[in-house]
């Protein structure tokens, strides 16, 4: 695996609504990114006060029908941190273990995420992977540990712990969900002062930069038409033109797509989900919220046909040509089906990473302009 600053890399909480906006994606826009697949936490079920389904049914056949029959066997990398280091299946085997056991049987070239958080039996599990692959590792690092003193050494310590070189390895730098961007500049020479300091930058296999703006709840969310700034998109390009400054190697973007990193379970018998929709603009997300969708006097989920309208008639409507999520949004407005929640979490997450690999062609495009 190998890209440079011009590539995109989405992290994924790879539930349903996530691989199938995935999937329904052209060709073209699937070779300009690569995703970061979190295997997702089992979930809880509140009614039988326990997990919903065992470590063994959680993985079973998740291989193949969720990564290989959504994404093919082309690169990604795939990070367990969701599932919690403690866990294992019923005969004792590691997760980590099980999963790319099966990504190896339909020859899927993914590599594994690691941390400096993560304890020695899912680093041993690591070098194992390491050695029967020979596909490198990616490096996932929060910006909180990169900017301590001793993660030079731990990084050090880590990869000679894994028998590994910086030049195979994928580094990535995560932001996570910063309580405040702004002053963007100030954030980014903050970024680029701990970027510095990371012992051999440019030898590293990729370098990429992760981080979102996207809000923790809707519940904050008025009814109608809400506008929240991409700053992570805004950071990055403050950061790339800091970074040609001074040389730095530039990194390549990353977000949570429309998606907060942290998440907290809810009972969802007492939950009142509301129908948005989250269409990514230039330089915000353009979220149009509505009702309950459970509630009849608002209409359940056919409100999502205002919804789409609203979309629309904005001036930021791309096109139902632009991808498969603005075409479902422009059948919706026109009568169409509504779908369910998880539809909209497949199409707002299509428009999504469409229009981010466009927003990066495009920058670096205009970058390269005499």
């Amino acid at each position: 695996m190998n890209f440079d600053h011009s590539h995109y890399v989405p992290c994924l909480r790879w539930k349903m609504g996530e691989y199938q906006a995935v999937l329904r994606l052209r060709d073209t826009k699937k070779k300009m990114f690569t995703p970061l697949i979190q295997i997702p936490e089992i979930g809880y079920d509140f009614k039988e006060k326990k997990l919903k389904k065992t470590m063994d049914e959680h993985l079973k056949d998740f291989v193949l029908k969720k990564i290989y029959k959504k994404w093919g066997s082309s690169f990604c990398f795939v990070d367990l941190k969701l599932v919690g280091l403690s866990a294992r299946l019923e005969n004792g085997t590691h997760p980590l273990k099980y999963v790319f056991d099966d990504l190896r049987k339909v020859r899927c070239s993914a590599t594994p995420v690691t941390g400096l958080d993560r304890d020695s039996a899912f680093q041993q599990e690591i070098r194992e992977i390491l050695v029967k692959d020979k596909r490198g590792v990616c490096l996932r690092i929060s910006i909180e540990k990169a900017a301590k003193s001793e993660s030079v050494g731990k990084i050090d310590s880590l990869l000679s712990t894994l028998h590994i070189k910086h030049n195979n390895c994928d580094l990535v730098l995560d932001l996570s969900a910063p309580d405040n961007f702004e002053p963007l500049e100030g954030f980014a020479k903050a970024i680029q002062a701990i970027v510095s300091r990371i012992p051999y930058l440019e030898k590293w296999r990729t370098f990429s930069v992760l981080g979102t703006s996207f809000p923790d709840s809707m519940g904050s969310m008025r009814l109608g038409v809400n506008i929240v700034p991409r700053y992570e998109w805004k950071l990055y390009k403050v950061i790339v033109d800091n970074f040609k400054r001074t040389s730095l190697r530039l990194p390549t973007f990353g977000d949570y797509a429309i998606s907060h990193p942290t998440f907290s379970e809810y009972d969802m018998r007492l939950a009142k989900p509301s129908v948005k929709i989250r269409y990514t603009t230039d330089n915000s997300y353009y979220i149009v919220k509505g009702h309950n969708i459970r509630d009849e006097r608002y209409g359940k989920n056919k409100q999502y046909h205002n919804l789409s309208k609203k979309v629309i008639e904005s001036p930021h409507y791309r096109g139902p040509e632009f991808s498969w999520g603005d075409e479902y949004v422009k059948q919706c407005a026109n009568s169409g089906k509504p779908g369910s929640l998880t539809t909209w979490v497949t199409v707002d997450t299509n428009h999504h990473i469409e229009k981010v690999t466009q927003d990066i062609a495009s920058f670096y495009a205009s970058a390269n302009t005499p």
